[in-house]
């Protein structure tokens, strides 16, 4: 088999909502992909405080709330089915959503993956992958992240690929092989500032445009251990909320100044990562903030690429299809080289109805 029609299902930590992308896939001689209908769900506001306030609960209120969460995702799943009238569909791809993510411990734990999720799609899909992060951190691995293959395969015009969500990860081809690593928090920090400030998010940048640059803040920032770890390496929300927002909150600025401040750090740091005059594909909420982009290009100079809309805010969702369907062939989709595991493998749980 060699053409897939895929859903690819992502829901990422800055907590936007869940996005959802209806994938024609292609192999010839090299993969190609068309996005054929893709939209984000925005989660509504009990939601996304549970989803917020995950990570503290106790191990039987975080298997119920598993078993609450996928029953949402397949109703969500199956409500983008029906609006597009979606009838010719090899498989549902789903990341699910990070609550734990530990692997230094061994642990990372994604919700939406039961198989309940697969049985409650069975009337509209036949074959649902899911959860592809667990077998790699039980290789040895980072368990992230997992988009490199897709950025390999799909997209290896490009010097670097740079997605800005949640967090900004990297991924490029070096001596033979692919590295990828988290770099640092982006949207998960800047969306906490712009909504105490009345906003969802900082629209182009103008708030941080607007505050004052915080010297000693933005130096504690620089020097945080993490920054000088080698890769493989990746970043969770535990590790935000233990070594940014106290950091943050004891500074008792006003959050324009945060936010200007931590825009700055993460362009900095950023900027750190990629060879002059590269050419990166930028992807992810983060690529419409002009503001961090500017700050991007004048620490180092870059052709910083903007592809169409569709890709800038589909492309997780998109790159989880293909794992889905490189899974479905039993073709590598998780690579040693990027997440430190034992070997490269075939990563995700595969539920079949039918």
């Amino acid at each position: 088999m060699s053409q897939y029609k895929v859903i690819g299902v992502m829901s990422g930590t800055s907590l936007d909502g869940i996005d959802l992308a209806y994938i024609h896939f292609e192999k010839t001689t090299h993969w190609k992909f068309e996005i054929l209908v893709a939209e984000t769900i925005p989660y509504d506001g009990t939601l996304e405080e549970q989803l917020r306030e995950a990570i503290h609960y106790d191990a039987e209120e975080l298997k119920q709330f598993d078993t609450v969460y996928t029953g949402f995702l397949a109703i969500k799943i199956r409500t983008f089915i029906e609006k597009h009238n979606i009838k010719d569909l090899d498989a549902v791809c789903s990341h699910g959503h990070t609550i734990l993510h530990q692997p230094e411990k061994g642990i990372t734990y994604q919700i939406g993956n039961l198989p309940g999720l697969g049985i409650l799609l069975q009337n509209h899909v036949k074959t649902v992958v899911c959860d592809f992060r667990v077998q790699d951190v039980a290789l040895g691995g980072q368990g992230a992240p997992l988009v490199p293959i897709g950025d390999e395969l799909l997209f290896s015009e490009y010097d670097y690929c740079l997605n800005l969500g949640g967090f900004a990860n990297i991924s490029y081809h070096k001596e033979g092989k692919r590295v990828a690593y988290d770099i640092c928090p982006v949207n998960i920090v800047l969306n906490k500032y712009a909504k105490q400030l009345g906003f969802d998010y900082d629209d182009k940048g103008k708030l941080a445009r607007s505050g004052e640059y915080l010297l000693s803040l933005g130096s504690e920032l620089d020097n945080l251990s993490y920054y000088k770890q080698l890769p493989p390496k990746s970043l969770g929300l535990e590790w935000v909320q233990k070594e940014i927002f106290p950091r943050l909150e004891a500074f008792k600025r006003k959050e324009i100044d945060l936010l200007r401040t931590f825009t700055e750090h993460v362009a900095m740091q950023l900027a750190r990562n990629f060879k002059i005059r590269s050419k990166v594909l930028v992807t992810g909420g983060g690529a419409y903030n002009d503001y961090l982009l500017e700050r991007i290009k004048y620490y180092k100079e870059l052709n910083l690429v903007k592809p169409v809309d569709e890709l800038i805010e589909y492309k997780e969702a998109l790159i989880f299809g293909f794992l889905g369907v490189l899974r479905l062939r039993d073709e590598v989709n998780c690579l040693k080289s990027v997440t430190g595991a034992i070997k490269d493998h075939s990563s995700g749980k595969v539920y079949n109805f039918g």
